[in-house]
């Protein structure tokens, strides 16, 4: 049956090689299938990381009517804007823990580069295996440097824009992906936020706390009822 009164968003796939499209599919793939056992047998943690911007504290401007016979739950329409926050969640593929989240009023590179570093610290000498988009903040400058000094890596990284493994977005990618490297990271494709499982957390996040949220504050937002912190 038509429904020309229905409609939904797609994306269509633009894909210039599709072979390495499919081997980076794979590798994401492998690297989640395994993370169990990777776990049990090497210690090595396999995370799923990603931001979720702009999430807002909205405070509805009337009282929520609840549920009654044959009458479903009426929330007010209107609502007062009180700001809004990023939460930077990492996702353990092993276990589905939730590990060291962070709330903050930004997510610039030096934001990321300060939750990887809370992230690596829960077992500072294990291995890391990071999955994640490629958004410009997951291969800045800031977190080749953090990451050299964490390897204890004391080659000369280069100068960003000019030369060497800082040089590029490109080659700060191929010197964070080091398969060699203890803590490594491994990029979606573009377009394929599908691929990364932090998103499902995401997505339980919104339908089980943000979409019924009425919250009288950042500090609301952040830590009464209905609570983020029990997610976080």
């Amino acid at each position: 049956m038509l429904q020309p009164h229905r409609s939904r968003y797609w994306e269509h796939p633009n894909i210039e090689d599709w072979d390495e499209f499919a081997e980076q599919v794979e590798q994401i793939c492998q690297v989640h299938a395994t993370a169990q056992v990777q776990s049990e047998t090497r210690g090595l943690h396999t995370i799923s990381t990603d931001e979720k911007p702009g999430i807002q504290a909205l405070e509805r401007d009337g009282k929520t009517l609840p549920v009654q016979a044959e009458q479903v739950e009426r929330r007010e329409f209107n609502y007062v804007r009180h700001g809004t926050q990023v939460v930077t969640a990492n996702l353990d593929l092993a276990t589905g823990q939730l590990l060291t989240p962070t709330m903050a009023n930004t997510r610039t590179e030096a934001d990321f580069v300060h939750h990887i570093a809370r992230l690596i610290q829960t077992d500072p000498r294990a291995g890391f295996i990071i999955v994640c988009d490629q958004l410009n903040t997951h291969k800045s400058e800031s977190l080749v440097r953090f990451i050299a000094q964490t390897l204890e890596d004391e080659q000369d990284l280069g100068e960003k824009g000019k030369s060497g493994i800082l040089k590029s977005m490109p080659t700060r990618q191929a010197y964070l992906s080091n398969p060699e490297h203890r803590i490594r990271f491994i990029y979606t494709p573009k377009h394929c936020s599908w691929l990364n499982p932090i998103e499902v957390w995401f997505s339980i996040l919104d339908q089980h706390v943000l979409r019924w949220g009425d919250f009288s504050s950042i500090d609301d937002l952040r830590t009464e009822d209905p609570p983020l912190h029990h997610l976080l």
